[in-house]
């Protein structure tokens, strides 16, 4: 008999006899490691040997798996199996992934992404199989959306769901809700318009957190009433690299009642801004969220952030001031902006020089040592550096001259003022 063709793919029973053979899996002890399973009765003339170490967690990604293989085995060695990765093979068929997961009775979590999926027929009676899974990762797959909503239906334990990267752009309502849906990951699709992101709070009224980065999202049309009955129980949502480009849009946010944690980078809003001025604005216009772009909002840089706020916009026009503005006034009064201070250190003084009676006015760098400075002074006192000694008088100071004895010192340390003086006493021979 000829081997199969590498295009056809290999079954599910051959990969995981393969891979989890003792050969190639060792025995190991301790919680999702290897698990000794004995079926009890293998099928006649089974390819497979009496023992397989068969964890409870399969990772089978890109190993060319097209078809299930036998079902009574799949049965017999992974009737513990919670979670199975099956990323990046050549399934293009829900009948036979539909024989594997039905044969997998305690999965929990099934990672279908970058299968060949799409176009591909989902019939309701394969749908029904994923039933018990909670967690279910279709990245990649182009399955369409009719697919989803099937799934979702026949899923009423689904809690986790994962359509990255499918293309959608349009999203059509369930007639029936996924009641338990937590979690809802649909990065990198085609979703501009909020009326189709609105569905998602019809079609899944438990969502806790709602991650969709790069969909170019344009707006957010609805107001508090609907936004407030859309997502009742949102606590988290991520619109990285979205099109929001208006303040009202951010202040919408505030609608959700349950809201805690936003993500919000990479949006035309905030390119204006520098990195410090878009964190305190941000945190300024949303007066409930305790943790943004994943670092936590302290009592103190919310205040920092709001009174930010009120400065910022303190000379705007009133038609163009925000809502959140009259908020924060009333709560802090009407700030005056903070005086501009420059902290850098200086780099030159203006200092007189004295040696033997003359003094001579000189602009010396700070940033330079006593040793540099004796040699600026040679050609004003006509002494060479080896025959000078140097001492500062602080004018502003009660205390007589210092000696500036190590060449090595940087002027700086001096704290050097204009008006100071320079002495310079010639070494006695």
């Amino acid at each position: 008999m000829e081997p199969p063709v590498e295009s056809e793919g290999r079954t599910f029973v051959e990969v995981f006899s393969e891979k989890y053979s003792p050969e190639n899996f060792p025995y190991r002890r301790g919680l999702g490691m290897g698990v000794v399973v004995v079926p009890t009765a293998s099928p006649q003339g089974s390819p497979m040997k009496d023992r397989l170490n068969m964890p409870s967690v399969l990772v089978l990604n890109s190993c060319g798996i097209s078809r299930a293989g036998d079902q009574s085995e799949i049965a017999a060695f992974c009737s513990h199996v919670m979670e199975l990765d099956l990323s990046h093979n050549k399934l293009k068929d829900w009948h036979e992934i539909s024989k594997i997961i039905s044969n997998i009775p305690n999965l929990d979590f099934l990672n279908l992404s970058s299968n060949p999926l799409a176009g591909v027929p989902l019939e309701r009676r394969c749908a029904a199989t994923f039933s018990k899974v909670r967690r279910l990762v279709l990245n990649n797959t182009q399955v369409s959306w009719d697919t989803v909503l099937l799934l979702t239906r026949e899923m009423p334990e689904l809690e986790e769901l994962f359509l990255c990267l499918n293309e959608y752009s349009v999203v059509s309502a369930p007639s029936v809700a996924c009641p338990n849906l937590r979690l809802l990951h649909i990065n990198d699709n085609s979703l501009q318009d909020w009326a189709e992101v609105r569905k998602f709070g019809a079609m899944f009224p438990s969502l806790d957190t709602l991650v969709m980065a790069n969909n170019n999202l344009a707006s957010i049309q609805d107001g508090q009433d609907i936004l407030q009955r859309l997502f009742p129980n949102l606590r988290s949502i991520n619109l990285h690299n979205s099109g929001l480009n208006k303040w009202e849009d951010i202040e919408k946010l505030n609608f959700f009642p349950k809201l805690e944690e936003v993500r919000l980078q990479g949006i035309p809003l905030l390119q204006p801004y520098t990195n410090a001025e878009r964190r305190s604005l941000l945190i300024a216009q949303l007066p409930a969220i305790s943790l943004l772009n994943g670092s936590v909002v302290n009592d103190n840089e919310r205040e920092d952030a709001e009174r930010f706020f009120i400065r910022y916009y303190v000379d705007y026009p009133e038609e163009a001031l925000p809502c959140r503005y009259h908020c924060l006034v009333n709560k802090y009064g009407k700030l005056e902006p903070l005086a501009e201070i420059d902290l850098r250190p200086r780099c030159h003084a203006q200092v007189e020089v004295h040696c033997e009676g003359k003094v001579e006015e000189l602009s010396i760098r700070l940033d330079q040592t006593v040793a540099e400075l004796k040699k600026q002074l040679t050609t004003v006192v006509q002494l060479s550096s080896n025959s000078m000694r140097l001492y500062y008088i602080d004018k502003g100071s009660a205390f007589g001259p210092e000696e500036m004895k190590y060449n090595t010192r940087a002027l700086h340390s001096y704290t050097i003022q204009d008006g100071d003086e320079i002495l310079v006493v010639p070494k006695t021979k």
